[in-house]
């Protein structure tokens, strides 16, 4: 076998489809495009997938309620009752450490309520603390720290 002799297996290729050469060919007149309106046209292709032919588009016809505040800040909540039973005398409570302790998902912004009574002397750091949070907390010794 030599180089000149090598060809693709039978079926491998396809003729390219030449629209547009008469009726002959099959694919004159129309060129497979159907007949009349916008996707027969040149350029059909950039219209954007939500366009509605020239009709008020959906959203703008259903009504609205409401608005995102931007500034809004989400807190994960975590209460007094689980910090007391993860954690040991003494020890320091961070976002990082609530984390590895499964307590929150992410530890972004956390919020310390005050739902379960503690009573280890612990440094809680978070983003927020309800006031009955840190008034616990500091009434068995422990101190409470505001992070950014």
């Amino acid at each position: 076998m030599k180089l000149h002799e090598l060809k693709p297996n039978k079926g491998a290729t396809h003729r390219k489809k030449r629209v547009g050469r008469g009726t002959g060919s099959g694919h004159g007149k129309t060129s497979t495009r159907g007949e009349k309106g916008q996707t027969s046209r040149a350029g059909d292709s950039k219209v954007p997938a939500r366009f509605e032919g020239g009709q008020t588009p959906f959203i703008m016809r259903i009504p609205k309620r409401g608005f995102i505040n931007p500034n809004k800040k989400e807190y994960e909540i975590v209460n007094l009752s689980s910090i007391e039973s993860k954690f040991n005398d003494g020890d320091e409570v961070t976002p990082e450490k609530l984390v590895e302790k499964s307590l929150v998902k992410k530890g972004i912004c956390v919020k310390i309520l005050a739902n379960g009574d503690i009573t280890k002397k612990l440094t809680v750091k978070a983003n927020a603390f309800s006031s009955s949070a840190k008034s616990k907390i500091e009434a068995t010794g422990g101190s409470v720290e505001v992070i950014e």
